[in-house]
């Protein structure tokens, strides 16, 4: 049905660029030559879109464009028939490029625009990406398509700080490609940035010393996305579902299980991500016999972020930075 659902969008997208090419072609007699045309960017998630952002400040060449801006989460994006036109006419698209993308292919692939650069996180992260795991506890997801043996990646890359200064840098080169004249500006954004992105590792680093994160794990009563960042933290965690699951209902087991990681801490604390209706965690929690006296604590994944939200001023570091805070509260004396 998803599926389905994509090829009536795409088709009538390449009905709307056949308009829309015909319709130029009328107006360019108008236009006036001394207009300068921005350079078009499209990126498919917000840290994407901070990113750029950040790159760009200080030109005026660039037009940037977000993709996923309403509140939807990643997993269950599907362009309109005005995204994948958005993405036909840009010169550079990002996109994350897991599972979740698999939309692209077919929009990158029936493109008329050859002078598109394309940026695919996963692609460019290609060591560092890393398969799905299903830790002890953690419920299963169910597979009908016929593709159980195949490997899951997981595609919440950018939640690593390491991978995110390989983005930012592969992204910097392609804007001084297509902004020749202003290389310097993007260089130099770049550096600065890098440097932010750096501070944010010393936090990391720090955080690991102080929290006996191998022998106290992370408890999230909720999807986890999140395993780049406690990867690089060194964290162990236990987790309702996998970050790509479309679980939302947890078994009586796994319910069972959390509530009793959750009985092995005298000042228990729990997890949710971002959008959680914490059912789930209150549910763990009373049975665990903490109820009233466990705090839940929201990490964000930075993957259903709304435009409202980004011009009220939120942006990667500032969240990363904040989901740190989160998860110290396991300090050594």
């Amino acid at each position: 049905m998803k599926m389905n659902k994509f090829v009536t969008v795409f088709f009538a997208a390449v009905l709307a660029l056949s308009f829309a090419g015909c319709k130029k072609n009328q107006n360019s007699k108008t236009e006036s030559e001394a207009e300068k045309q921005k350079i078009k960017v499209v990126a498919t998630i917000f840290p994407e879109y901070d990113w750029v952002k950040n790159l760009i400040e200080g030109s005026d060449s660039f037009e940037l464009e977000l993709l996923v801006k309403n509140g939807t989460d990643l997993h269950s994006y599907q362009p309109s028939t005005a995204d994948i036109v958005k993405i036909a006419s840009s010169d550079l698209f990002i996109y994350v490029g897991g599972e979740s993308d698999s939309w692209v292919s077919q929009v990158i692939k029936n493109s008329n625009n050859k002078n598109q650069f394309t940026v695919n996180l996963m692609e460019i992260l290609a060591q560092n990406v890393k398969e799905e795991e299903t830790v002890e506890g953690m419920q299963s997801h169910e597979e009908n398509d016929g593709h159980e043996d195949e490997i899951e990646y997981d595609e919440h890359v950018w939640l690593s700080v390491k991978n995110a200064k390989t983005a930012v840098t592969k992204i910097a080169e392609y804007l001084e490609v297509l902004d020749l004249a202003n290389s310097s500006v993007y260089a130099k954004n770049l550096q600065n940035y890098l440097e932010k992105l750096d501070s944010l590792s010393e936090i990391a680093v720090e955080l690991s010393q102080k929290n006996d994160f191998s022998s106290k794990p992370l408890i999230f009563c909720d999807r986890f996305p999140f395993r780049y960042m406690t990867d690089e933290l060194g964290a162990k965690y236990f987790a309702a579902f996998s970050g790509c699951s479309a679980e939302t209902e947890a078994s009586f087991e796994t319910v069972a299980f959390l509530s009793k990681k959750v009985q092995e801490f005298e000042e228990p604390k729990v997890f949710v991500t971002e959008n959680s209706d914490k059912k789930i965690a209150k549910t763990v929690i009373k049975n665990a016999g903490f109820d009233g006296k466990c705090e839940i604590f929201v990490i964000d994944s930075m993957q259903s972020t709304t435009f409202e939200q980004i011009k009220a001023g939120k942006n990667y570091i500032d969240v990363m930075k904040e989901n740190y805070e989160k998860l110290n509260f396991l300090g050594k004396e």
